[in-house]
């Protein structure tokens, strides 16, 4: 069912033009870097913010904090994967065809595209990746949002998804990683909990500076306690 508007006088189709026609008028090297900017390199340039803030993640204070930290982290990729998932049958619901299958003269920088074009699951991904790393660390979620922005309009750019694909890409991504950020987060803490308190993987959820030390539990209190009280006795 191909319930979107694909005739030109469509305004998504409008700025499809005017910004596809942008890579007609660009030199052969800048197209080709788009091409693989908007097909490869700013999802892996996500990939990395998001190692690069579970690196940091990793050297809060007391383990509980690097816990709850580590957990939104691995939240980000994790609810990328869901918005992809949830995409398909999104896909195959609407059945919108490539913008370049329904009009003449598009300047298409990637080829193999014929699947369906709404929802973009790169604007999904990179959306859903940079809302994650926001619940995590605001600093790096901001970069991963601007990253998200650059990546919908590479797709738009290259020739393969419309404008309201991207949008439509940006919305699914950030309600996924919200709506199941509550739930997520309550699997996962107890998950990075206990791997903070293993042993040699420990290093994977918390790595803080020397000196730093866990919070003590109940039972670890109770027994500090108790030799408190027999050295004073």
């Amino acid at each position: 069912m191909a319930g979107l508007d694909t005739s030109g006088s469509n305004p998504d189709v409008s700025l499809l033009y005017d910004i596809n026609g942008l890579a007609e008028d660009s030199p052969g090297w800048f197209a080709r870097t788009m091409e693989f900017v908007g097909e490869y390199g700013l999802l892996l340039a996500l990939v990395l913010l998001v190692l690069w803030c579970w690196w940091g993640a990793r050297k809060r204070g007391t383990l509980d904090d690097a816990a709850g930290s580590v957990a939104a982290v691995v939240w980000a990729p994790l609810a990328a994967a869901i918005a992809v998932l949830v995409n398909v049958p999104i896909r195959n619901f609407v059945e919108r065809p490539r913008p370049f299958k329904d009009h003449q003269g598009l300047e298409v920088l990637v080829d193999g595209k014929n699947d369906y074009s709404f929802v973009s699951d790169h604007a999904t991904l990179a959306m859903a990746i940079g809302v994650g790393l926001f619940v995590a660390n605001r600093r790096f979620g901001f970069a991963g949002i601007a990253l998200a922005a650059v990546e919908g309009f590479c797709r738009v750019f290259m020739g393969v998804h419309y404008p309201t694909d991207v949008i439509g890409g940006f919305a699914l991504g950030t309600a996924v990683t919200l709506l199941l950020s509550p739930l997520a987060m309550a699997l996962l803490t107890p998950v990075t909990k206990a791997i903070g308190r293993s042993g040699k993987a420990a290093r994977l959820v918390w790595a803080p500076h020397r000196g730093a030390r866990p919070v003590a539990t109940l039972p670890e209190q109770e027994a500090a306690g108790s030799d408190e009280k027999g050295l004073a006795a």
